[in-house]
């Protein structure tokens, strides 16, 4: 019997090792689900393996660990205009009873007719002025709240969906996987920083502070014995192509190792983040999908990727085929 004993007692640490090996559980999870595997998948799952190997040739410290993310076009869709303009044209519709001279002054007046295209013939000088009149004359709360609340009751004209479900289901996954590696995540945004800082914490979860993007002028004032900060016309920094880098070190004060894009408006950011000593990752998005979302690169007037294709190509960047890589583009695809 003692015998007996002995020889159960030595058996039941290799039954435990046998059924927690057989359980579920112990089963690797795919931490990116919505990820075909392939060349893509593995190079992130690499590049993070590298960097989180303590002792190991790559390894990064944790307070190193800065990932920096585009937003229209590489973590929610810009099609068929930047929602943000989107957003500016609904506000300018809504105040149009105030301004009852917009109605013979451009862009405006195409606007009100509804006519999009003409509205915005104007480019750049177009959305500058559409935007200083519909994000300015408040303060940064209250221009928080009209965001938010556009954001709950407006719907994207191709999908009839909220603009924050038309967020790409696998960058959500790579977000996740990199905070849970010890990464600091931050958007690094053409847009306007106050626009993404009202939804980014709820969508992506990215705090405000982890938010880098263009700036309106601001103004400090006191209203009815209140402090408050002030939106006003005019721009004070522009977060695109070469500003990038520039919002990064203003913001950041720290290199990233890794950065993720879809335009040539994000090259410069790709380009300071993997000439930094060490391993280094720079991905692009390339908008390959025309059924289940849109196909465009070389010659589209928004997010367009034609020399940042050419340089992923000439420095080894990654470069995700939409079509190919994703399993799934939204979370709502079944």
């Amino acid at each position: 019997m003692e015998s007996f004993l002995r020889i159960f007692a030595l058996l039941i640490p290799i039954w435990v090792n046998f059924a927690a090996l057989a359980s579920p559980a112990a089963a690797q999870t795919d931490l990116l689900p919505s990820w075909n595997d392939g060349a893509s998948k593995q190079a992130i799952l690499d590049f993070v393996a590298g960097v989180t190997a303590e002792g190991g040739p790559d390894y990064v410290v944790p307070e190193e660990r800065i990932a920096v993310f585009d937003n229209d076009g590489t973590l929610w869709a810009e099609q068929p205009l930047y929602f943000q303009v989107l957003f500016a044209i609904d506000r300018a519709k809504a105040l149009a009873p105030q301004h009852p001279e917009w109605k013979d002054k451009e862009p405006f007046a195409s606007l009100l007719k509804g006519d999009v295209k003409s509205a915005l013939a104007g480019g750049e000088h177009a959305i500058v002025e559409l935007v200083a009149a519909t994000h300015s004359d408040m303060t940064t709360e209250e221009f928080n709240s009209i965001v938010k609340d556009w954001l709950a009751r407006a719907r994207h004209p191709k999908t009839q969906r909220q603009y924050t479900e038309m967020t790409y289901q696998p960058m959500l996954e790579l977000l996740a996987f990199l905070r849970s590696s010890g990464f600091k995540t931050f958007i690094v945004t053409g847009g306007g920083i106050e626009f993404v800082r009202a939804f980014a914490e709820d969508t992506y979860g990215v705090p405000p502070e982890q938010v880098v993007g263009s700036a309106g002028k601001t103004k400090f004032e006191t209203r009815d014995g209140r402090p408050v900060l002030m939106k006003e016309p005019g721009v004070d920094f522009v977060d695109d192509k070469a500003g990038k880098p520039v919002g990064i070190q203003r913001h950041i004060g720290r290199r990233p190792i890794a950065a993720f894009g879809n335009s040539d408006g994000d090259l410069q950011m790709l380009q300071w983040t993997c000439t930094g000593s060490g391993l280094r990752f720079c991905l692009y998005v390339h908008h390959t999908d025309g059924e289940r979302e849109w196909a465009y690169d070389r010659q589209s007037s928004i997010g367009r990727l034609d020399e940042g294709l050419d340089q992923a190509a000439a420095n080894g960047w990654t470069v995700v085929d939409m079509k190919k890589d994703w399993k799934k583009v939204f979370g709502f695809e079944k």
